[in-house]
């Protein structure tokens, strides 16, 4: 049975963002990218929304695939899910891939920020959300080379539910530092950002790196916080290059 790797999207978006990424990673390992509840064709479902929330529902979801172990690869808000995913079940965690996020908790001013957003979506509406975060998703090089890249993104967020997404902005808020689960992780882990990444600067992915007892940092030029998307070559190469390490570390 082939491993599976767990692709988890990002803050406002759904697995489409995962677009340039699922045939080629396909070459090494399973690969399953879910719609997070309320996103995409996801329902909300009455689901009380938190990290550990989405957590449960990628677990339950894993449970009906029949897939027990598996390597979650969370980007910015998935991230978050996928550190609550090693945090609740650690024993089903292959390996670990966060990209473009941090470990710590928000602080008073992010919270703040977070309930703006929320407000925002539900009274203002998504494409006034989509074209205020177009300048802080994307890196200044994509955004100056790669106009379409930006209009695509910024139709991904405009077509999310309002009430998903605020319910989101919130659960993001209520999020704990997981600094410490990282410590506990002992088998490899990959830390991927983009040099342009603003939202998540440098020292974010540094400070989780020096957590993790066997992490990997890999910094993507020209790229800002969707990484993935901004510069899919490199991603893939850096996320099929630690496939291979982690398929020879299982070996004995």
């Amino acid at each position: 049975m082939r491993p599976t790797l767990l692709l988890l999207h990002g803050f406002p978006l759904d697995h489409t963002l995962w677009d340039a990424n699922v045939e080629v990673l396909r070459s090494k390992v399973d690969v399953i990218a879910p719609d997070l509840p309320g996103f995409g064709s996801a329902g909300l479902t009455g689901l009380e929304v938190t990290m550990e929330s989405y957590a449960q529902a990628v677990l339950e979801d894993m449970d009906r695939r029949g897939i027990g172990t598996f390597t979650p690869c969370g980007l910015s808000m998935g991230g978050y899910v996928a550190m609550a995913l090693v945090e609740r079940a650690p024993e089903r965690m292959a390996g670990l891939i966060l990209c473009n996020t941090r470990s710590t908790a928000d602080t008073p001013e992010g919270m703040i920020a977070r309930e703006t957003t929320a407000r925002e979506a539900t009274e203002r509406g998504m494409d006034v959300i989509a074209r205020g975060m177009i300048p802080k998703v994307l890196g200044r090089t994509t955004r100056a080379q790669n106009p379409g890249l930006s209009g695509n993104i910024e139709r991904m967020i405009a077509r999310q539910d309002p009430q998903a997404v605020a319910a989101a902005s919130r659960g993001m808020a209520k999020r704990r530092d997981r600094t410490d689960v990282l410590r506990a992780f002992y088998r490899p882990a990959l830390v991927i950002t983009g040099a342009e990444d603003e939202l998540m600067p440098l020292p974010t992915s540094q400070a989780m790196v020096e957590a993790l007892p066997s992490g990997e940092l890999v910094v993507i030029e020209r790229a800002g916080h969707l990484s993935n998307v901004e510069r899919p070559d490199a991603f893939n190469a850096a996320v099929l290059g630690y496939l291979d390490l982690l398929a020879s570390w299982e070996r004995p």
